[in-house]
């Protein structure tokens, strides 16, 4: 089976309200018939503005994160039902910067995908080695405990519903990113994790984009590789003329 690439761009906490229609205005007029599926992660105070701004059909759009609960006394957190209720098509789960910064464990991580699935948002799944990990060679067991304690957890028919992304933590923000022949490794172990707890067809099935400094110079040899299946764009997607650039890669 051909998997489609999918290019996501992940805005983190970047750009103002002018600033995102202006990026949506340039991205609308040159954007046509992408080669790849196109996602676009803004701020959630953006969210809403953006999807009634676009008149497009090719860009979805997405949420860089939900809390783990369906409601209640949560200031400040944005749950899964509020946001299918405004037209969301997926979220961004378990990204590193959360992981790290806002102390989410992988059975929190657990809990945020199994809250999309109920309200039919799309997960993208983050995982993935900090530095240290590497220098060690313990990426592929950090990486297979992330698994076990996320996605495996969840029934094969779920599977259908989910992306995952490969982030080396040592890559993301720093201009160093994995070589085409380590996200390859890594891909493939994963991919590999997947058939042997589900199946071979869940296994081929899995969109697995690669997350981490990936960018117009490196895109293309990134996505050559045959289970790397495009990119969760980071700082590169700020930039109208280098994301474009990244989705021509997909090609």
């Amino acid at each position: 089976m051909s998997r489609r690439k999918i290019v996501a761009g992940n805005w983190k906490m970047n750009l103002d309200l002018t600033e995102a229609a202006e990026w949506l205005a340039e991205v609308e007029s040159r954007l046509r018939n992408p080669a790849c599926d196109v996602m676009l992660f803004p701020s959630f105070i953006l969210l809403a503005d953006l999807m009634d701004m676009y008149e497009g059909d090719v860009l979805l759009f997405g949420a860089q994160n939900c809390s783990h609960l369906e409601s209640g006394a949560l200031t400040g957190e944005v749950s899964a039902m509020q946001l299918a209720s405004v037209g969301v098509d997926s979220v961004i789960i378990g990204h590193s910067e959360r992981r790290e910064y806002f102390g989410e464990t992988n059975p929190i991580v657990l809990q945020k995908i199994q809250q999309a699935i109920k309200h039919e948002l799309m997960p993208v799944f983050c995982c993935g080695e900090p530095l240290a990990v590497r220098n060690e060679g313990k990426q592929k067991e950090f990486v297979k405990l992330q698994l076990e304690e996320s996605i495996f957890q969840l029934p094969a028919v779920a599977l259908s519903e989910i992306i995952v992304a490969y982030e080396p933590v040592w890559a993301i923000g720093t201009g160093l990113n994995a070589t085409p022949e380590q996200a390859q490794e890594m891909h493939a172990f994963i991919r590999s994790l997947i058939a042997a707890k589900y199946s071979d067809d869940a296994a081929t099935q899995l969109p697995i984009l690669y997350g981490g400094s990936c960018n117009p110079t490196n895109a293309k040899s990134l996505f050559a590789c045959p289970d790397v299946d495009g990119g969760l764009i980071g700082g590169a997607s700020l930039k109208v003329n280098d994301f474009l650039s990244i989705i021509d890669a997909a090609r």
